[in-house]
């Protein structure tokens, strides 16, 4: 049999890929990817940036794209067999791609290149992959480079395990309720949690930990005890207060260690600063500084919000004292009561396909391009695949993969299948392919799956990711699209789009109501628009918190053994409203932890500031009919989507404003200005 992770085809068959393949195509690649390194760092091969990439990128793009594809299954479609077959594969992977980053002939063949017979492209590619080669090791010998290489491997076990707990915790617990308990909770979501009892043969409902479930459960039941049940299930989930099999406090000790001893082997403080070197943020302090201002102007609005809360919840719903369990219920009860909607009711506008249409809309008004659906082998039914053209020319592929589902991490994300490459191998253009994946719920009844708007905003976000990845007009694969792009702006371009979810004239080409298919009637979107700022200061306070606690984990030396009093102290500093003690939520913190953000969490503000102000280009000129002005978008794209990593992101803003950002444009945003 034909193992599909080793066939050239254009994209990868998902549907046929098996655990029993991945062992066998993984020892090939690599072999092949081993010999593709012994011949471009043998004494007589040339250092021709060209002449490497002909040979050592062609065989690690191979292996990275069966990997990748791996990994991928991995996230969204996981088994035990799928597991047990990516675990046992991860240390040969990550021994490779060590051994590569680390190795001085390698290393010696880029630096001996000369920077003035490549292209503006190549050089840039050149630099970043000069710099990456210090970060990755390069630079040490002996015991020092053995001892880096065995760090790697074990942070990359590390994360996939803490990973692994962290979705195992939630697809374990299940609470069945009967219906007196889920009184509030929206009918959908009713529904939903009958049809999965059903489905294991149980009688009344069945509630999860995961979000579509979750969430309208702590903002909609009005069975306190209920809300105390689940909450205390969430916030526990893979830590020493839950089920002990998936207890990841060991673990963030572990990684929070192999960090720190990373970073003192390159010769930096701590792992903060490596992990900035390659970021717009100069200095840990820099970032914490920008933090605690932000955590400053935010918190007045934050105590206004809190009170706010607590004199609804004293007069309207009799808690006088409530529990960190009600918080939600609260906001949302409020909400309601003071702008006269539910979010409930906007959701039933917002039928996926009818969003996906107005998304699209809005990308091909803007970016002048046209997005039709396309065939592609897929790992879920439910999976779509489309393509992007300009007049006719393929410019890139995109799958989408919405619902929630067993097996498939929370959260949402946009991952590249492939870059954008002008081949050294046979001189043709290769497009680029992403994976777009959400964990929205699923539609009941045979209707269409109903978005909340926060949903809708998660969708904007991802595809804002997928346009940068995907319009990019760079042929140099490592700068192309995402790739070189700093972490910390990184960011711009999802955070950008979810501007146009507050755009009256974008919203009301994306609604449909799910019954009558009326579209969203103007005067609740003013109210949605109304509130759009509603608890804006608890929700900045929330994201410094996180971020807060993310810069100094990886700057104190004593991070290992008192992760928790860290956590304390940073929420006795930033926090308006106190978590409990029995709140866990470092241990699920898979974005530092197992997700790429380690000492990076705060680009999320950080690129806030810059997308707001971006956006502020489009605010201030807008079309006669109040619409999006596409001479704008086309400035916009051209500026920062298509330039992707081929040079700093503030030369790509300041082409765009003319200027460096602001503060104002995202304080004014936010109502806090």
């Amino acid at each position: 049999m034909s193992n599909p992770l080793l066939e050239t085809s254009d994209l990868p068959l998902f549907d046929r890929i098996r655990p029993e393949h991945v062992a066998p195509a993984l020892d090939e690649l690599l072999s092949e990817a081993g010999q593709a390194l012994e011949r471009v760092t043998a004494a007589d091969f040339p250092a021709d940036w060209q002449g490497i990439a002909s040979v050592l990128d062609v065989a690690t793009e191979r292996l990275g794209r069966a990997w990748g594809a791996v990994s991928h299954l991995n996230a969204v479609a996981d088994t035990p067999e799928l597991r047990a077959a990516y675990n046992e594969a991860l240390p040969k992977v990550t021994e490779f791609w060590t051994r590569l980053g680390a190795d001085e002939r390698l290393y010696a063949q880029y630096k001996a290149i000369a920077p003035e017979r490549l292209n503006a492209e190549q050089r840039q590619a050149r630099s970043l992959a000069v710099r990456n080669f210090v970060l990755s090791g390069a630079e040490l010998q002996g015991e020092a480079r053995e001892r880096f290489a065995a760090i790697q491997e074990q942070q990359a076990e590390r994360a996939q395990k803490f990973s692994e707990n962290a979705l195992d915790a939630t697809d374990a617990f299940a609470y069945y309720a009967n219906e007196d308990e889920l009184a509030g909770v929206p009918a959908d979501v009713v529904q939903g949690a009958r049809q999965a009892a059903q489905a294991e043969g149980r009688e009344g409902f069945k509630l999860t930990l995961k979000m579509p479930c979750y969430l309208p459960v702590m903002q909609f039941a009005r069975s306190s005890a209920l809300r105390q049940t689940l909450y205390k299930a969430y916030v526990t989930r893979a830590s020493e207060l839950g089920d002990p099999r998936f207890d990841n406090s060991a673990l963030i000790g572990e990684i929070l260690a192999l960090r720190q001893e990373e970073a003192r082997l390159l010769g930096y403080a701590n792992f903060a600063e490596v992990s900035l070197v390659p970021k717009m943020a100069q200095s840990p302090q820099q970032v914490t500084g920008f933090l605690r201002d932000l955590a400053r102007k935010a918190r007045p609005f934050a105590e206004n919000d809190v009170a706010d809360m607590r004199r609804f919840a004293a007069d309207e719903l009799g808690l006088a004292d409530p529990q960190p369990w009600d918080w939600s219920y609260i906001g949302e009860k409020l909400k309601e009561a003071r702008y006269a909607f539910s979010e409930q009711e906007v959701k039933t506008y917002f039928t996926a396909p009818k969003v996906l249409a107005g998304l699209f809309k809005i990308i091909e008004t803007l970016f002048e391009v046209s997005i039709r659906r396309d065939e592609a082998p897929v790992w879920n039914p439910a999976v779509e695949f489309y393509r992007i053209e300009r007049q006719g020319q393929l410019v890139g592929q995109f799958y989408l993969d919405q619902p929630a589902r067993t097996g498939k991490r929370g959260g949402a994300w946009m991952d590249d299948v492939r870059a954008r490459w002008l081949r050294p191998d046979t001189g043709t253009l290769q497009t680029p392919v992403a994976q777009l994946v959400c964990n929205f719920a699923s539609g009941v009844d045979g209707k269409p799956a109903l978005l909340t708007h926060d949903d809708v905003i998660t969708l904007f976000h991802e595809f804002g990711h997928g346009l940068h990845h995907l319009l990019t007009q760079v042929n140099e694969r490592d700068v192309s699209g995402i790739s070189g792009v700093e972490w910390d702006a990184v960011e711009l371009p999802s955070q950008f789009m979810e501007n146009f979810c507050w755009e009256w004239d974008v919203l009301r080409h994306m609604t449909a109501h799910v019954d009558t298919g009326a579209p969203l009637p103007r005067e609740l979107f003013d109210k949605m628009l109304a509130a759009k700022n509603f608890q804006s200061g608890l929700g900045t306070l929330r994201q410094i918190e996180f971020a807060l606690f993310d810069m100094e984990l990886h700057t104190h030396p004593e991070a290992p053994t008192r992760y928790m009093q860290l956590l304390k102290e940073v929420r006795d500093e930033v926090a308006v409203l106190q978590a409990p003690a029995f709140n866990r939520s470092a241990h699920t913190f898979s974005h530092i932890f197992a997700g790429g953000y380690a000492a990076g969490y705060y680009s999320y503000k950080w690129a806030e500031v810059l997308s707001a102000d971006a956006y502020a280009a489009f605010e201030e000129s807008p079309l006669a009919d109040g619409s999006p002005n596409p001479d704008t978008g086309r400035r916009y794209r051209q500026a920062i989507l298509e330039v992707g990593g081929s040079r700093p992101a503030m030369e790509s803003f300041k082409a765009f404003r003319g200027r460096e950002p602001t503060l104002d444009a995202l304080l004014r945003h936010q109502g806090m200005n």
